[in-house]
């Protein structure tokens, strides 16, 4: 497989961080992700906690040089749910169109998908997506974005190969 792209997965949840609940979501995606020939390097859970949050992220991505930052939990409408905040303060570039399709495919189980507050974007050469936290949601969203993550990142590091599947860019 070409591109042998590495990446982190950063579960945000306060239960999770104090040992009180397991994380199903994290497991979940780094199954997928090396089901689809990424290299996943760390797996890390902090507490719903947007420095430490936007910490994580902005190490892994220009620190480590991870390819792939993907997030899950904190994407809700409560108040402690802060991960997009915390995700948009280190972004350099918006892509709407992937918490925007995931959220469509959220709708077809549940009106609740509506409520994800979930941003995805790039800093530098790293993409970063935010998840939900739930198991059922995060399966959804990964069979949603893995089609294209590969394509995405090599789109970053410069590949000139049209977007369109008929051309165009």
């Amino acid at each position: 497989m070409k591109n042998a792209y590495t990446a982190g997965i950063l579960t945000v949840s306060d239960g999770v961080s104090r040992g009180e609940k397991e994380d199903t979501a994290g497991p979940a995606i780094s199954r997928v992700l090396s089901e689809n020939g990424f290299n996943v390097l760390v797996r890390k859970t902090v507490p719903d906690e947007r420095v430490k949050i936007e910490d994580m992220i902005t190490h892994w991505c220009d620190v480590t040089g991870l390819d792939l930052v993907i997030t899950t939990g904190g994407t809700g409408p409560s108040p402690r749910d802060v991960t997009p905040e915390a995700t948009l303060a280190v972004l350099h570039r918006l892509i709407p169109g992937i918490p925007e399709a995931m959220r469509l495919r959220g709708l077809e189980s549940t009106p609740r998908a509506m409520l994800s507050r979930a941003v995805a974007g790039t800093r530098g050469e790293s993409l970063i997506i935010n998840l939900p936290g739930s198991l059922s949601a995060v399966n959804q969203a990964m069979e949603v974005i893995s089609p294209v993550l590969r394509h995405l990142l090599d789109k970053l590091k410069g590949d000139p190969t049209p977007c369109g599947l008929g051309g165009g860019g």
